[in-house]
């Protein structure tokens, strides 16, 4: 495990990738398009993702999620139309914001660098709500009283940015050790890099049988040579 984090860790924090050109952020956009969602720039999803772990004899309000009501860790995932897991960051304490995630993660910086069409126009990631609203990140129409375009353009989006649960449901599903919390104990265990490691072979895994969400959006994931370069 040690060694895969060594040497592949940083396919997790680094958006320079062959494939990750911008020729290829523009194909993830008009896959997710023409899926039905309004925005026409975005090319992927970001999300936090909740990982509940044992009760910890220590620091339990730090890890203490309080929509989740667990004790756990969390990660903020992008998620690319061909199935992949662009960008992993964490673990983090469970009590953390997604917002505050964005922050602590710097990924803003790197999102104003690479995501941009060839002619240099800016290309977005779709979240939740908990996210800002910034040229790079775009989230859902708030509040009580929305326009019925409004209204639309939020169930739009939100049909589309379901793949994110099924490359999680994924990770589960092909690495279900991951879900027994009682035997994941913060600090008597790398839970954390489990599940980085565990990521990182669920996309290996797609590169070879695709995934759901590939198949959804029509788009092929890169080879194992293209990706583990």
């Amino acid at each position: 495990m040690d060694l895969l984090y060594a040497h592949f860790g940083n396919l997790f924090s680094c958006l320079n990738q062959p494939w990750l050109s911008q020729a290829n952020l523009v194909v993830f956009t008009q896959s997710i398009y023409r899926k039905g969602a309004a925005l026409d720039n975005c090319w992927g999803f970001i999300d936090g993702t909740v990982r509940p772990v044992a009760r910890p004899g220590n620091h339990q309000r730090v890890l203490f999620n309080g929509h989740k009501r667990v004790h756990a860790i969390k990660f903020q995932s992008v998620v690319a139309p061909n199935g992949f897991i662009v960008n992993l960051f964490g673990p983090v304490e469970g009590r953390r914001h997604d917002s505050g995630m964005l922050a602590m993660s710097g990924f803003l910086p790197m999102l104003e660098t690479h995501c941009l069409t060839p002619t240099g126009q800016p290309l977005c990631l779709y979240g939740d709500p908990a996210y800002p609203l910034r040229v790079h990140p775009q989230g859902p129409f708030k509040g009580a009283a929305l326009t019925a375009q409004q209204q639309l353009f939020n169930l739009s989006m939100s049909r589309v940015r379901t793949a994110v649960e099924w490359v999680f449901g994924d990770i589960l599903e092909y690495f279900p050790f991951l879900d027994f919390k009682r035997n994941l104990k913060v600090g008597l265990s790398a839970v954390g890099k489990m599940y980085i490691i565990c990521a990182l072979l669920r996309n290996a895994h797609s590169c070879t049988y695709g995934s759901t969400t590939s198949t959804f959006f029509g788009v092929d994931p890169p080879s194992l040579e293209q990706y583990f370069i």
